[in-house]
């Protein structure tokens, strides 16, 4: 059975936007914006499979049902207007909600959801909503400030050029390094050395990616960020203990600190990534 409103429900969070199932409202930075309930149970259905293509079918049988006659085809186009309008966004060039042509819809954003905290059946009038609890240790974008565009994505890539220089540094000194595998004798030499290279020229690509991505500001790079983040962050992890390879250079408490600074470069260019889709 179907929550009936003031129910708990789910909590969409994207950009500066919130939207509540319970209560079918959409909200900006808290101040709610005029949505009916059709587009918003569309927008609901989009938000569910963010990256995902939802087909017009799978909205028709869905949110009309198979034994509905309607126009369902000029209802869907004017719900998807209608959020669009809601959003601020466009068909040529969007933000949040992209067609597929001959598919149907998807939403591009970074999506977070939440559940809201047990409440009293009423609320007092002008009292502060409930606090909401995130499901992820990860940042949501409603946590992270707006911030000049521009910035962010010069951050963005001193980011990956710092990553290329550890990486192009490395393959660069072979026989440097080779010594200092021999000398940790961890693994046998072949092997750290099979790693290091295998995993730099993985990675290569992708930072050169990354760096023509902001660099010529592509529109969906958010979205393909999020999905590639799980695979990267592993190997941005063991990338942290690169210092390390400089140590016949540097003292180990220096290498120690910048390893502990590159630990957390993914979680901060994950947080840039975010702030750099809130266009």
């Amino acid at each position: 059975m179907a929550d009936e409103p003031g129910q708990s429900g789910r909590v969409f969070r994207f950009g500066a936007f919130e939207a509540s199932e319970a209560s079918g409202e959409l909200r900006k930075h808290g101040v709610r914006i005029k949505l009916h309930s059709q587009p918003f149970q569309v927008l609901v259905l989009l938000l569910e499979k963010p990256g995902a293509v939802v087909s017009r079918k799978e909205m028709q049988q869905r949110l009309w049902g198979e034994d509905t006659f309607v126009d369902f085809e000029h209802g869907l186009n004017a719900a998807v207007n209608k959020i669009r309008e809601a959003l601020d966004d466009s068909a040529s060039q969007p933000k949040y909600v992209e067609t597929v042509p001959g598919k149907g819809y998807r939403f591009i954003a970074q999506v977070g959801e939440a559940t809201p905290a047990a409440a009293s059946p009423v609320a007092a009038v002008g009292s502060p909503p409930a606090p909401i609890e995130t499901a992820t240790l990860l940042t949501v974008p409603q946590e992270l400030p707006e911030a000049p565009r521009r910035v962010v994505r010069m951050l963005l890539l001193l980011i990956q050029i710092t990553y290329l220089a550890f990486y192009f540094g490395a393959l660069a000194n072979f026989r440097e390094i080779r010594e200092i595998f021999l000398d940790v004798n961890w693994l046998p030499p072949v092997a750290m050395m099979a790693v290091l290279v295998t995993t730099a020229c993985v990675l290569i690509p992708v930072r050169l990616y990354l760096s023509a991505a902001v660099a010529f500001d592509f529109a969906r790079l958010p979205a393909k960020f999020r999905r590639l983040f799980p695979v990267l962050l592993p190997l941005d992890l063991l990338w942290a203990l690169s210092p390390f390879l400089l140590v016949h250079h540097i003292s180990e408490g220096l290498a120690l600190g910048m390893s502990a600074a590159l630990v957390y470069l993914p979680f901060a260019q994950r947080s840039l990534m975010l702030m750099y889709g809130k266009r």
